[in-house]
């Protein structure tokens, strides 16, 4: 299961840095959210939503290699 979470790692860095390749040209609302400080608020929640979603898919992970180590 360590090669699976090193691949999903490896799967989500990669789409971050394709994403930022594809970025378009500053439309304005960017401009508007920094100056007002709400864009460190959409960052913040991405980023705690991101990693609750990888600590349950590893907590999941933990969990099922235990029942699988159980079972046998």
């Amino acid at each position: 299961m360590n090669k699976f979470i090193l691949r999903l790692v490896f799967c989500v860095v990669s789409l971050l840095f394709c994403t930022a390749s594809f970025a378009q040209d500053n439309s304005g609302t960017e401009d508007v959210m920094r100056s007002n400080g709400k864009i460190y608020v959409v960052v913040a929640v991405c980023l705690t939503i991101l990693i609750g979603l990888f600590f349950y898919v590893f907590s999941l992970d933990r969990k099922i290699s235990r029942l699988e180590k159980n079972k046998d």
